[in-house]
């Protein structure tokens, strides 16, 4: 049951054509989604952001780095926003992120067994201290050395930090999510 009820892009505030161009970087590095028909549209938290326009432009500048401009790749991307949202059980964001999983080659076992974590059967050693960096971040907000160490041995320090702020934009999200109790867009179900 949500807590805010989204509100319907006919009703919302002017300021909120700027909160949703201000997820484009001035610099992409990574294609922007295409926009379709058949696509989830993300209504949901798109309108109940729209109770705060001014904090979603602001958001969304951090967030569109993390999402089109970092260092990583976009299946790194994806494994960390997925493990975010499994460690903080945020059914909306693993559902968004399992389509954008998808779409940049992610199979759906890969997915599941993301929520298993970093000790799961089947991860590449860069794989998996990338997902055991998620799990430290969110339960000690840390990275451990033997991790950090690990973590330096594969990616740039650029990656590192890009790694660091992508768990910190997620737990944000899942944050709000979880509170606000966003339910799933009809075209998210069965993601």
């Amino acid at each position: 049951m949500p807590r805010l009820d989204p509100i319907p892009p006919r009703e919302w505030p002017p300021e909120m054509r700027d909160a949703l161009a201000a997820l484009v970087p001035p610099k992409p590095r990574h294609p922007l989604p295409e926009r379709r028909e058949d696509r989830p549209k993300g209504l949901n938290v798109l309108g109940t952001l729209a109770h705060h326009p001014q904090l979603t432009a602001a958001y969304h500048a951090f967030n569109g780095h993390v999402q089109f401009a970092t260092t990583l790749s976009q299946r790194q991307r994806e494994m960390i926003v997925l493990r975010v949202a499994a460690l903080r059980g945020c059914e909306y964001e693993r559902a968004q992120h399992a389509v954008i999983a998808a779409d940049v080659g992610m199979s759906p076992e890969e997915v599941e067994r993301i929520a298993r974590g970093p000790d799961a059967e089947g991860w590449s050693r860069v794989d998996a201290v990338l997902l055991r960096a998620v799990d430290e971040l969110v339960a000690a907000a840390c990275i451990s050395e033997p991790t950090w160490a690990e973590l330096r041995s594969g990616l740039d320090v650029r990656q590192v930090i890009d790694l660091i702020f992508t768990v910190g934009a997620y737990e944000t999200l899942a944050m709000f999510l979880n509170s606000a109790g966003v339910e799933l867009d009809d075209d998210l179900r069965g993601a």
